[in-house]
């Protein structure tokens, strides 16, 4: 079976949040056009995500070897048993789908955080000398990055408002993942009305962008 992991990056419930709304639709119109993957989530709010420390490295984002990790402290093995966890968690997964809020022209910090766990040497990338390549090109993957925000984003200023989207979409095709599509939730406004119809506006174009991110090989 193939995996499909779904990140959460909100603190609100689902039903309070507009991304969460909206990922979830395209979880679920996903897996019912794919009925060969299996659904894995993680909510970054929930979930402990470990902040690196110098003591968890002996290279270029190159995790402590066994012998070595045993003279740390019982806290800080298991802060790097959770890294390694979270980085094969994801190298695992074929689909992803994330769902965040625009936060700052960027993303809550929780997935940040997320971010510098799974980029590790010779897990998802391969640092040498002269280059920085990624190992997730193994087989075929795709993700679609949710997002919502408040106002409506005018498409000419997306490039220098977006900056979010565009760091993640850089970082995955960094590491090998090369199919990456955006669906905004924009305009959720202030009132219940405006929010809802951003959210059908997101939600009538899943299918397109399932269909641009996913094609069989």
């Amino acid at each position: 079976m193939k995996k499909l992991l779904y990140i959460t990056a909100n603190s609100k419930p689902e039903e309070m949040s507009a991304s969460k709304t909206v990922g979830r639709a395209v979880v679920n119109r996903f897996l019912s056009l794919h009925s060969d993957f299996i659904l894995e989530e993680i909510d970054l709010y929930k979930s402990h995500i470990p902040r690196l420390e110098y003591q968890y490295f002996d290279g270029r984002n190159a995790l402590l070897k066994e012998d070595a990790l045993k003279d740390l402290p019982q806290h800080q093995q298991e802060e790097i048993h959770k890294i390694v966890e979270l980085t094969d968690q994801f190298k695992e997964a074929d689909m992803y789908v994330i769902a965040a809020p625009m936060w700052s022209l960027s993303f809550p910090a929780p997935f940040k955080e997320y971010l510098d766990c799974i980029i590790m040497n010779e897990k998802t990338i391969r640092i040498t000398e002269d280059k920085v390549k990624g190992l997730l090109d193994d087989k075929q993957r795709g993700m679609i990055y949710v997002q919502s925000s408040g106002g409506n984003i005018p498409w000419m200023t997306r490039p220098f408002l977006n900056k979010g989207i565009n760091y993640v979409e850089d970082l995955m095709k960094m590491m090998g993942i090369k199919r990456f599509q955006e669906l905004l939730v924009d305009g959720t406004g202030n009132s219940e009305e405006e929010r809802r119809k951003a959210i059908e506006k997101a939600v009538e174009k899943i299918d397109n962008v399932i269909g641009e991110v996913w094609r069989e090989e």
